[in-house]
Parts: structure tokens; sequence; C-alpha cells
């Protein structure tokens, strides 16, 4: 297939096959499934089941907090939740959503690959996944557990009387899941891509993920060392964290924190990976500083494994020690930075389409933004030392975790919907519902700036009278979030059987996966392509009319079909 409006030439016609999805509706052909496709669609079944649960903890937490008194639940069911709620977001919805739903599904399609390294690996992932949150869940039927999602020592490895245990044994074995995820993406991106699909020409979606998959394989062991040394405390009363026995409860703060700083950017940089995308295709530019977008995700992963520190300054940590950590906690926001500068620079003078992806992706930036420069207050010593453990640092991390990276998700949710289903949905209702959701956030969670500024401490079932309205305005925020997270529920699944047919490339984007039909054969290619472009070359794509984007001006006389100069008239915007 040889196309003016993509950058990659396939080197035969792909036929037209049997879909993914229309193989086989038996349920032991999914279970048994190693197409990356059916893999990827399993996982985001799963962690959606995953995030209503974790959403469901949080509507019960702001229903509480209407009111300053505890009226609704008892302060150790409000810790329950707190606890639920944290621990099924982080573990079971942030880190995995867009790398094992979004990223299995496109890493073999961009890079010309049939499948991931490790189809079997693969699945097993999902079942490890699966079977993880499976004791969760039945920690959380069974009572659940009360000691806050970091699971802070000496309480959770001696005095808690609730599920600790088979909470962490269900965080225990998603954790081989991720293991797993990350290692297959590292083997699939260095050995399995398409001729001419060089480092210099890959996906920006494909370098954030390679980033990721490092964090994971690396970090992740650490979290199933501390918390097995949690389990045998626990277990078998050796004194490792129980300061009254000669343990030191810092050493897991030190150990967790280790695994826990980097699993943030394991969260958030899978985001930057789908708004470099579908940035670039909205605003009809390659994307500004290709090589810069790509190496501040790899210098991400690696100075996110020295920022740990941050989360022990009033722990009793050595004063020089703080201010090394503060040093390097600044030294972390500079490759976001460069991140938020190059996608400004991308639309500056572009051809910007404010289709629903563009949306989430400029909600995403917004909030991301937010979300970073309070981090630099939280940094500085003196400042966090006021705001530690106040609902500031409620507000910040979720403008990042649920502002940033769940708005990023949606976004490539949205983009890469047409593609997976061969369906469009509805663009109105994908307007209304970012629209929702970026009021319904900024509602809900910038008056908890104030009120951590003003000193009311996370975690508290009642607190004074004078945080009421504050509360109110938060608890109203959420209703209105909720209603934009449920909204794409409905019209997703709505489009799926009634959407209008979306064609092999809707957006008239670049990428090898907009080459293919959608959704797109079992097999993906029948031939492995051949790259002959790089990944952003929007400047190279020709006025098509109805059927290809129309670029900026070019010199009179002069249009490009194919890397070649054809001599044209060009319409002008």
């Amino acid at each position: 297939m040889t196309t003016g409006t993509v950058p990659y030439i396939p080197a035969v016609e792909v036929e037209e096959r049997e879909t993914y999805l229309n193989v086989s509706g038996k349920i032991r052909s999914w279970l048994l499934t190693r197409d990356h496709k059916r893999i990827a669609l399993l996982y985001l079944i799963s962690i959606t089941f995953f995030f209503f649960i974790g959403g469901a903890a949080a509507t019960l937490m702001r229903l509480e907090l209407m009111t300053p008194a505890r009226d609704l639940v008892r302060p150790e069911t409000y810790n329950r939740l707190f606890t639920i709620h944290g621990v099924v977001m982080v573990w079971f919805f942030l880190i995995p959503a867009v790398p094992t739903t979004i990223g299995n599904f496109v890493i073999p399609l961009m890079i010309g690959a049939r499948d991931l390294a490790f189809p079997r690996l693969n699945l097993a992932s999902w079942y490890l996944f699966v079977f993880g949150g499976c004791f969760t869940v039945a920690a959380i039927v069974l009572g659940g557990v009360d000691t806050g999602w970091t699971f802070y020592t000496p309480y959770s490895s001696v005095y808690s009387n609730t599920n600790v245990v088979l909470t962490i044994v269900g965080i225990f074995i998603t954790g081989f899941s991720s293991i797993f995820t990350g290692i297959n993406f590292i083997v699939t991106i260095h050995t399995m891509r398409a001729p001419g699909m060089y480092w210099r020409r890959l996906p920006l979606f494909c370098w954030s993920l390679y980033a990721t998959s490092c964090i994971l394989v690396l970090a992740t062991p650490v979290l199933a060392m501390t918390v097995t040394l949690l389990a045998i405390e626990r277990i078998f009363h050796v004194p490792i964290f129980d300061p009254n026995r000669g343990g030191d409860p810092l050493l897991f703060q030190h150990l967790f924190w280790f695994y826990s700083h980097p699993a943030v950017y394991v969260m958030i940089v899978p985001g930057f990976a789908v708004v470099s995308e579908v940035v670039a295709c909205f605003s009809r530019k390659r994307v500004f500083g290709y090589w810069f977008v790509a190496g501040s995700s790899i210098a991400v992963a690696f100075i996110s494994f020295l920022v740990w520190g941050h989360h022990l300054f009033v722990a009793g940590m050595s004063m020089y020690g703080g201010i090394v950590f503060s040093f390097l906690s600044f030294t972390v926001a500079v490759p976001s930075a460069i991140k938020v500068f190059n996608w400004t620079a991308t639309m500056y003078n572009g051809s910007v389409s404010l289709k629903t992806p563009m949306l989430y992706a400029l909600g995403f930036i917004g909030l991301f933004t937010m979300g970073g420069l309070t981090g630099v207050f939280l940094a500085t010593l003196a400042v966090d030392v006021h705001l530690t453990d106040t609902y500031f640092i409620v507000a910040h991390f979720h403008y990042i975790m649920v502002g940033g990276m769940v708005t990023a998700f949606l976004a490539g949710i949205h983009f890469w919907f047409p593609k997976a289903t061969g369906k469009m949905y509805p663009e109105w209702a994908g307007r209304i519902a970012a629209g929702l959701i970026f009021f319904g956030f900024n509602l809900t969670f910038f008056p908890q700036f104030i009120l951590g500024y003003l000193g009311m401490p996370r975690r508290y079932a009642g607190y004074p009278e004078e945080f009421h309205l504050l509360n109110v305005m938060s608890s109203a925020g959420a209703s209105i979030l909720a209603l934009g997270y449920v909204m794409p529920l409905v019209y997703l699944i709505w489009s799926i059987k009634y959407g209008k047919d979306a064609g092999p490339n809707p957006w008239k984007a670049m990428g090898m996966e907009w080459t293919v039909p959608s959704p797109p054969p079992k097999e993906n290619f029948t031939k492995i392509p051949v790259v002959t472009q790089e990944a952003y070359a929007y400047h190279m794509m020709t006025p098509q009319g109805g059927d290809g984007p129309i670029l900026p001006p070019a010199p009179p006389g002069e249009r490009v079909e194919g890397g070649k100069p054809v001599d044209v008239e060009w319409s002008k915007q």
C-alpha cells in the first residue's frame, strides 16, 4: 500500500481478513488468546472494573466529607475506604492502565510487527493481574484494610487487625504482571521493528513505553521484597520494622518509596506518550524537538530512581540528605517541563483541530502543569514541613495522577477507539464529557490546595467547621467528575454497535497502525512493512480534499507526494 498521507510505506498491499474481533465469539478463544489486541481488551475490561471499585470508595469518602461531623461512616470504616481507594487505584488502575491496554494494542502495529515478542507471557501477565486482583477484592469483601495504600510500619506489620497480608499478596502477584509486561515491551521494541524503523523513526509513544518498561523491570522487584519483609514480620513476628524490638520503620519507607516514586512515573510517562501522538496529529505538524522529547522520557526514568527521599523530609532524615533530595526533586521537573514546552511549540502555528482526543490532551497539559508546579513547592524543604500530610498533598497527587494520567488515558482511548473497533463515537458527546471532566476535576481538587494550606490534615473523617464550604465545593465537583467518567463508558459501548464506520484512518494521522484496516486484521500485516519516512512527517503530506489533511502553505509550485516534489499550485488555508 503506497499513500501520500502516511509516512510508512508497506511492502505489499494488506489484504482484508477476519479481524481479531470476529475470529470467534467463544469465551474459550478469548481466554486462551495470544493476540496482543485481544489481550489489550481483556486488560481494558479488568482495569475498568477496578476503576469503578476505587471510584465507589472515593464517592463514599466525599459523601462523608460533605459535613464536618462523622455522620455517615465510622472513623475505622473511613480508614478502610481511603485505603481501598488508594490500593485499587494505584496498583490496579493507574500503573497498568496505558501500558497494558493502549500499549499492548498499538506497539506491534506502530513498529510493523505481528505481535509482541512473547505472546504467551503477555497472556500470563493478564492472568497474574486478575489473580492478584482477586486477592485484593477478597480482602475488601472480608472487611478491608485500614493502613493506607502506603502500608507504613510498624502499624501495618504489628498493630493493624485488618486484612493486610491478603492485600499485599495481591500486590505482590500483580507486580510480576508488571514485570512480564515490561520485559515484553523492551524485547519487542529492540528486536521486532520493521525494516527501516530505526530508533530515529520510532514513534514517541514507543520511546515512552520503553522508558516505562525499564522502570517496571528495575523497580518492581524492590516492592516485592518490601511487602515480603512486611508479611514476614506480621506472620512470623521477626523484628524488621518494629522499633520496640530493634526494627527500623524508616527502612520500610526508604524501600517503599524507592519503588513508589518511580512508580509515579510509570503512571505518568505513558500519558506523555499519548499526548505526544495526539498533539502532533491534531496540530498537523511534526513534533517540535523530537530528540528532546524522546530523551526526556529516558531522563525521567533515570532521575526517578534518585528522588525517593523527598517523601521522608519530616521523617527524621539528615539535613544534608534532605538538601540533596530537594535538589534532585527540582531536577526531575526539567525533562517534564521540556515535554510541555515542546507540545506547546508543536501546536504553535499548527492547524489545530479541537476533536475529542485533542481536548483531553489539552486538559492533560493544563492539569499536569498545575500538578508539576505544586510539586516544586513540596520539593522545597521549609514549605514541605508545613504541607506534609495535609490536603495539599492530596490535591497535588491527584492533579498529576488523575488529572494528568486518567485524562491522557481517555485521550488515548478516544484516539485509537476507531482503530480498535472500526466505529466512530458521537463527537458531541465526547466533547461534553471532556468538558465535564476538566471542570469537575478542578472544582474537586483545587479547593483542596486551599484546605491543605490552611492546615486541614488528610485521612480524617471529621474536620472543623471553617473547612465546611471548601469541602462542599470539593464534593460537588466530585459528582460532576463522576458523571464525566461515566459518559464515555456509555457512548463508547453504544458506538461499538451503532457508531458510523471509521475507515482505516479517520484522523488522517501518521503511523503504521493507520495503514491497516479498522479493526486491524488478526495478523496485523500480511507481510512485514518497510518504513521509509520519519514518524511525524506531517509536512510531507499532500492536500487530499476530504481524504487527507491540508498542510500549511508551501512555496508556490511545490508539493510532495511519496517524498518527491510535484509541480502543482498549493491551496492556501
